[in-house]
Parts: structure tokens; C-alpha cells; sequence
């Protein structure tokens, strides 16, 4: 008979030992103003699925893209400045 390993790696694979590391939760953190650009965005997108887009809606749609693109140069211009000797920009 063999055995399905695959279902026990399933369920301990959410073991309560496996919280993610303060590391983790660090770039979690980083992130979050990303993250919740990206939402605004998708719910930006989500409402006009099922209709044709009204003025209104697309200026949403841009004004959240515009934000969540800057957020992210945001992001990545602070992990550049991080990363460089000195401090330098």
C-alpha cells in the first residue's frame, strides 16, 4: 500500500511554527503602501467590469494608476538610497 505524503506536507505546511520571521514582517510593512495603491487600483478596474466606463470611472482608473506608480518609484528610490555607500543619493 502506499501512503500520500503529499496531504500531511499539505497540512503541516500551515503549521502555527511557521509565522513569518520580523524580517518578513518588516517587508510587509515596506510594502504596504504598495500594496494598498494596488487595491485601489483593482477596485478602480472591478467596477467598470460589467458596465462601459463613464468619464468618472476612467478618471479614477488613471488618478489610482498614477498613485500606485508612484508609490512603487517611491519604494524603489528608497531601496536604491538604502543600498548606496554613504547614504549618497
Amino acid at each position: 500500500m502506499n501512503h500520500i505524503v503529499t496531504v500531511q506536507d499539505a497540512v503541516t505546511a500551515f503549521a502555527p511554527w511557521m509565522e513569518p520571521t520580523e524580517a518578513e514582517l518588516d517587508v510587509i510593512e515596506q510594502e504596504m503602501p504598495v500594496i494598498l495603491a494596488d487595491v485601489d487600483l483593482l477596485d478602480a478596474q472591478i467596477v467598470t467590469l460589467d458596465r462601459t466606463p463613464s468619464e468618472l470611472d476612467e478618471r479614477r482608473i488613471r488618478r489610482a494608476r498614477r498613485r500606485a506608480l508612484a508609490v512603487r518609484v517611491t519604494l524603489v528610490n528608497r531601496a536604491a538610497r538604502a543600498s548606496l555607500p554613504g547614504g549618497a543619493a
